[in-house]
């Protein structure tokens, strides 16, 4: 099963592992998080970010989820890549969370694919006079 980390500003990840568990009825294995905050040195936290992604790797790999690129917790993110068994993505958002808990029992390539389609499918533009989105 592939682990999952989110390393995000301050306590987003948990905001976003909660609301995925309530989608889900249930707190997914193998799903831990890192909130970083203005106070945190990146290089004290790198460490502890490392240990994580070795305890969530079952052999499966692990998906790496942050929220900005560019910011703090993606460089911090940025660091933990190894091509192949730890993978990260940027712009993370419950659709994107939720597609990759629901797929992760396929290979990391294949997680990865369905996370972003989660992601880009997740935004849309709804219209105010109907319950369907505009084109």
């Amino acid at each position: 099963m592939i682990g999952i980390l989110i390393v995000a500003h301050g306590a987003l990840g948990e905001c976003l592992i909660h609301c995925a568990s309530h989608v889900l009825g249930r707190r997914p294995l193998r799903l831990r998080q890192l909130g970083v905050t203005v106070h945190d040195d990146p290089e004290l936290i790198l460490p502890h970010a490392k240990e994580l992604v070795k305890d969530l790797d079952d052999g499966s790999g692990v998906l790496i989820l942050s929220d900005i690129c560019g910011a703090t917790p993606c460089n911090i993110a940025s660091r933990l890549i190894n091509p192949g068994h730890a993978e990260l993505l940027s712009g993370v958002s419950l659709p994107m969370l939720v597609r990759a808990l629901t797929y992760r029992e396929e290979n990391l390539d294949s997680v990865i694919q369905k996370a972003m389609a989660g992601g880009v499918n997740g935004v849309m533009h709804l219209n105010a006079q109907s319950d369907h989105p505009v084109e």
